[in-house]
């Protein structure tokens, strides 16, 4: 079976360069707003939309994500709504991928199988669940795959040679390569050190290989973009929505505008990737 993903980054290879996945916070500042800046991704320039679910307690993200998260469940986010927001968007989009990313509580205490039933129905291309190590894969990453949902794990700098393997042995859609050890949003990794990582990784799957944590400008996109499938963005985003909201939570400017701006400037980063990497 072919999923969305899949078939993005087949397009995407035979176009030549690597995607850019952008993660938004579900909810954040607010159903509508968030919606709206769900919207706008795939225009500005994004491949693939990663959409947060929000949760009380990130253990993996850092401050800004954290407080992203928090907005979001003061705004009355609730899991139910964030699959609801997933079915809005596929009015008008039915073709871009879309990957949930959180953790494992939420769909726990919802429940696995309907979870997995209506995130099916309304459209979920794939799930990142940043807590559920391989050992649990029949808690969540089976039924899923059953389901037709792709499965993303994440590597890291830690995953060797020993471990790879059964990281990747139930991933699909793509491996996230979180590019150094740390939160989300923290410096950028060595780039000669991510494309050795990417190299190896390779070596292990054919799956593509996309690498987040800390990339923030339209250069850092261009340089990891060199070597990686795909380029996450995740915290830039998210500050980019904070940045245009006030102490009181009022909006300064259109939150949807300033995080088209940004993907603008990425999306043409990544577009150069590989015509640098060529030269």
């Amino acid at each position: 079976m072919t999923t969305r993903i899949d078939a993005r980054f087949a397009k995407l290879k035979d176009e030549g360069r690597p995607a850019l996945v952008t993660y938004f916070m579900g909810g954040d500042p607010d159903y509508a707003t968030s919606l709206k800046i769900m919207k706008a991704m795939p225009g500005a320039g994004t491949d693939v939309i990663e959409l947060g679910m929000p949760f009380s307690d990130p253990m993996a993200d850092g401050p800004a994500i954290q407080a992203a998260g928090l907005r979001s469940l003061k705004g009355g986010q609730t899991l139910a709504k964030t699959v609801q927001m997933v079915r809005d968007f596929r009015v008008d989009d039915n073709e871009t991928p879309i990957v949930m990313m959180g953790y494992y509580n939420p769909i726990y205490i919802y429940g696995v199988e309907r979870f997995l039933q209506e995130a099916g129905e309304v459209g979920v291309d794939g799930l990142i669940v940043v807590d559920l190590p391989p050992e649990m894969d029949e808690e969540l990453c089976v039924p899923a795959l059953r389901a037709g949902i792709n499965f993303i794990r994440l590597a890291t700098p830690t995953t060797d040679e020993k471990r790879l393997p059964k990281v990747l042995e139930n991933t699909s859609g793509f491996v996230y390569y979180v590019s150094m050890n740390g939160i989300t949003g923290s410096a950028l990794a060595n780039t000669g050190d991510v494309t050795e990582a990417v190299k190896r990784i390779k070596s292990h799957t054919d799956l593509p290989v996309c690498v987040g944590f800390g990339v923030k400008t339209a250069e850092q996109a261009r340089v990891i973009g060199a070597s990686a499938d795909g380029v996450v963005v995740g915290t830039a985003i998210v500050n980019a929505v904070a940045n245009v909201l006030g102490p009181d939570g009022q909006m300064t400017a259109d939150p949807a505008d300033a995080v088209a701006t940004l993907i603008s400037g990425l999306a043409q980063g990544v577009r150069q990737a590989r015509l640098a990497h060529a030269g």
